[in-house]
């Protein structure tokens, strides 16, 4: 076989390849022998059919389809060679007959996308300071006090922010609703759990007392229940209370292995300055990225797209038998497999986008990647995944991870060499 023509239109080349009559009887002679165990004609038995007596009845050409298939292989192989670089499956357009029982296919290959960057170094990226307020040393402190909290049982009042062990059950114009009924149910009195108007109605009350109150159910609750007034017939059987520890220096011996709560404070500020630095680095990095992908042009062939999504849906499947939920009870949440792909797929593109840019980058760059690079990469996936370096290089190969590799150091590159700026206030941003 051989390639006669090449025409380039943006990530898709389209190619007329003849292939010989001799590698089409080929392609023929394996495509009747896998078929004529099946094939019947009179006065033959099963399978025994001659191939030129099949032709004969059928069609001289009953067999072309199948022995393209056959040698599809090849002509992939043939185009890989020609130096196109095929991303997805090639599709036949038109076939025409040659001189010498020679076939003529015109193919649409789609190839890897030209890039064409645009600026990616020296990018002004908006970036926060990685601040940490006395409000949110508090609250961390008021959370390690809950969790060391006891409740305890009270004969008074209830109160806003105890636990009311209640009977209650719901009507709607003097008829119980289903779904309206519970008994011994523990509700925090203040935790929005039920609908408003509810809680604050339980205020007040004493154990053992009953009482009617009134409430109207948020438009947008179900429908047939939206807007509309219930009345629950509520029963107080127990109160609750959370008592916590004083928070003294006491307390913190016992939550920490701190002495003072000055020292407390302070380690709760070094970690939470650390941790913001680290998701304010990571969303510096992903702004630069997006602005240096915004940048680029790229024609990306949809088969790329649907490769990346596919891979996207079996880490999805992987996830939720993980967490033992399956695929097909999440993709309800979208109304099926297909408009989940479609929720899903403009960030595939995205994906696609970056990786193609990162790659460009790299190669401009000369950007290149050692051995002990790749080796030190399956130290760290082995030890992320919770598996020997030698069942990862199993499982990908030492090109795969060069390519991941380099892809990073691209992004590093992006990243390093942006420009941090000060961020919009939300009234700049909103004007805009």
């Amino acid at each position: 076989m051989k390639i006669l023509n090449t025409t380039k239109e943006g990530s898709k080349a389209v190619v007329e390849l003849e292939l010989s009559n001799a590698t089409i009887e080929g392609g023929k002679a394996v495509a009747y022998n896998k078929a004529k165990k099946d094939i019947m004609l009179p006065g033959f038995r099963r399978g025994r059919a001659p191939r030129k007596m099949v032709e004969a009845m059928y069609g001289a050409d009953v067999f072309l389809e199948d022995a393209i298939n056959e040698v599809f292989p090849k002509i992939f192989d043939c185009l890989t060679e020609s130096g196109l670089k095929v991303v997805g499956m090639p599709t036949i357009t038109k076939m025409d007959k040659a001189e010498e029982g020679a076939l003529v296919l015109t193919l649409d290959v789609p190839t890897y996308p030209e890039v064409t960057l645009g600026q990616y170094k020296g990018l002004e990226v908006p970036k926060a300071e990685a601040e940490v307020s006395e409000d949110e040393i508090d609250k961390e402190i008021d959370r390690m006090a809950q969790d060391v909290s006891r409740m305890e049982s009270v004969e008074r009042e209830a109160r806003m922010g105890d636990t009311a062990n209640i009977d209650f059950e719901g009507f709607m114009d003097g008829i119980a609703f289903e779904g309206g009924k519970g008994e011994a149910f523990d509700l925090k009195l203040g935790g929005g759990q039920f609908i408003p108007g509810f809680e604050e109605q339980v205020v007040g009350m004493n154990i053992g007392e009953e009482r009617d109150i009134d409430v109207t159910f948020p438009e947008n609750y179900k429908e047939d229940m939206a807007g509309k007034p219930a009345v629950f017939h509520i029963k107080l059987n127990a109160v609750k209370e959370e008592i916590r520890p004083e928070l003294d220096d006491e307390f913190v011996k016992d939550v920490s292995e701190f002495e003072t709560m000055d020292e407390l404070r302070a380690d709760i500020r070094d970690r939470f300055t650390k941790e913001k630095s680290e998701s304010i680095a990571s969303s510096f990095k992903s702004a630069a990225l997006e602005m240096a992908v915004s940048n680029m042009t790229a024609d990306i062939p949809d088969c790329m797209v649907d490769e990346e999504l596919d891979y996207q849906m079996r880490q999805t499947a992987y996830q939720l038998q993980m967490s033992g939920m399956t695929m097909e009870q999440y993709t309800q949440i979208f109304g099926g497999e297909a408009q989940m792909r479609a929720a899903m797929r403009p960030n595939a593109l995205r994906q696609v986008q970056v990786q193609v840019m990162l790659a460009k980058i790299a190669e401009v760059e000369a950007i290149e990647v050692t051995e002990e690079e790749i080796e030190a990469e399956y130290e760290r996936m082995a030890g992320v995944y919770g598996l020997e370096v030698a069942e990862i290089k199993e499982r990908m190969g030492a090109e795969d991870v060069k390519t991941d590799v380099l892809a990073r150091k691209a992004g590093n590159l992006i990243a390093d060499s942006a420009v941090a700026v000060a961020p919009k206030a939300e009234e700049e941003a909103a004007a805009e």
